[in-house]
């Protein structure tokens, strides 16, 4: 058997998550990430600086970050097998561990869904605007139930099946240098001024390393749900992204639901079109999302034992 790297990964992430005291006492390394990302925004992408200067200085930042992290991330990997020999895979799973979020992502899903159970939208709406970047103030329960799934779809790729993909391609340089791209695109990767040029780099990067990712995602959440084929076909380019919305599509399909449509951001409606088709949004379809995001992730707990009895 080769060494079960990835599973032990998904094992140490869904029973512990990040733990808040963990957090309190030494942070977590996308933070270490968000603070160098944005030092040099606010040093590099500065208003006098032509469009083409602030894309170049954007595309160093993403190479700066993304490289230097898997560089450090290599040396890393390499000094644990130095010193740790066959006993390494424990100690390299451990240093993965962070990169997931499928815990957190539930931990973050759950308080939504209890607050719409109750009745209670104001608190569905806080804790939604915990996980999503658009206007949740005027949502009512269906929009905050659309918010939630549409994140819990987007974050089953992004969160778990991006990481675990380059964890298991590239080792720790790849999952951490996954991450650093991952972190620069929900930062700086806005199509809207002033980020538009600064942050293309970042986008793009993280265009290019959801592809497959992504695609695997929405074949898990169909496989998961028990259909909704036909929907992730059909849909899924009907998204801003050329990932985002693969999970999308699979998750509105196989709960028979419609997601993403209009959405407001910083008071501006944007037409976005529809994802599924069916009934709208709603607690039980978020129950049922639930449901599938926990098949999904087991699905790829079989995955990751699968990849060290094949390797």
């Amino acid at each position: 058997m080769a060494e079960p790297v990835a599973l032990a990964a998904l094992a140490l992430d869904g029973a512990l998550g990040w733990p808040a005291w963990l957090y309190r006492r030494v942070g977590h390394p996308v933070g270490a990430f968000a603070r160098i990302i944005l030092a040099c925004e606010r040093v590099w992408n500065r208003p006098e600086l032509s469009g083409r200067q602030r894309r170049s200085l954007g595309f160093l930042t993403v190479a700066l970050l993304a490289g230097g992290t898997a560089l450090a991330a290599l040396l890393a990997e390499m000094s644990i097998r130095h010193l740790a020999g066959p006993a390494a895979w424990p100690l390299i799973a451990l240093a993965a561990w962070p990169a997931l979020a499928q815990r957190s992502l539930y931990d973050h899903y759950l308080p939504v869904l209890a607050a719409l159970e109750r009745g209670d939208l104001a608190a569905a709406r806080q804790a939604v605007g915990m996980i999503v970047g658009r206007d949740t103030g005027v949502l009512d329960e269906a929009g905050v139930a659309r918010a939630a799934i549409e994140s819990l779809a987007e974050s089953f790729c992004d969160g778990i099946v991006a990481p675990l993909f380059w964890l298991a391609v590239l080792g720790l340089p790849g999952v951490w240098g996954y991450k650093a791209i991952n972190t620069a695109d929900s930062l700086i990767g806005h199509p809207e001024e002033p980020l538009r040029a600064f942050g293309w780099a970042a986008a793009r990067s993280d265009d290019i390393v959801n592809l497959i990712p992504a695609r695997l995602a929405g074949v898990l959440i169909c496989i998961a749900g028990g259909g909704g084929w036909r929907v992730l076909r059909r849909d899924c380019r009907n998204h801003a992204s050329p990932n985002a919305g693969w999970p999308e599509a699979a998750m509105a399909g196989a709960l028979r639901a419609r997601l993403a449509g209009p959405v407001s951001y910083d008071g501006h409606l944007r037409d976005k079109p529809w994802i599924g088709e069916g009934a709208d949004a709603s607690p039980a379809a978020m129950r049922g999302a639930r449901n599938v995001y926990l098949r999904a992730c087991g699905l790829l707990w079989l995955v990751g034992g699968g990849l060290a009895w094949l390797a």
